[in-house]
């Protein structure tokens, strides 16, 4: 028998915390926690959701990981604000390389931003931070990409 990548075993756990009975804040905190804890090379899971009043601007809603100063992030800022600007996943394999990027910790080495999207309009994005180098797979992508879809009925 086959063996269920661990990875895919979690869209399952994301499902049920989508579908439970918890605010949509405290939704979004378990899927952080479920995803840092789960998958080693995430060192911070956040959602940045896009501001109702300022809708070129990304504010910080649920995390797990280190605090960050980063709270309001405007679109096309940092690797955050450039996925949201151009609706697209952006992946920084080593952020030491990029020009517009937005430090949140001496210790984040790579990052993954993928946009979230409802009824074809950005309403926030999954921010993956991790200390490792080219930390991120196209595996990831595409499974973070499952999770952000989940996410969309939450928001």
């Amino acid at each position: 028998m086959k063996r269920m990548n661990p990875l895919w075993q979690l869209v399952e756990e994301v499902e049920t915390i989508a579908d439970s009975d918890l605010s949509s804040s405290e939704k979004l905190k378990a899927i952080c926690s479920l995803l840092r804890n789960c998958v080693s090379h995430y060192s911070w899971v956040g959602f940045y959701l896009v501001d109702k009043a300022k809708q070129n601007e990304l504010l910080l809603g649920s995390f797990s990981g280190e605090p960050t100063t980063h709270t309001r992030i405007p679109f096309g800022k940092g690797i955050c604000g450039q996925a949201a600007h151009h609706k697209k996943t952006i992946v920084a394999q080593d952020i030491s390389q990029e020009s517009n990027y937005l430090s949140c910790s001496p210790n984040v080495k790579s990052e993954i931003v993928i946009p979230i999207f409802r009824n074809d309009i950005i309403v926030g994005k999954l921010d993956i931070d991790s200390h490792i180098v080219s930390a991120f797979t196209s595996e990831d992508e595409v499974f973070l990409q499952r999770i952000c879809d989940i996410v969309s009925r939450i928001l």
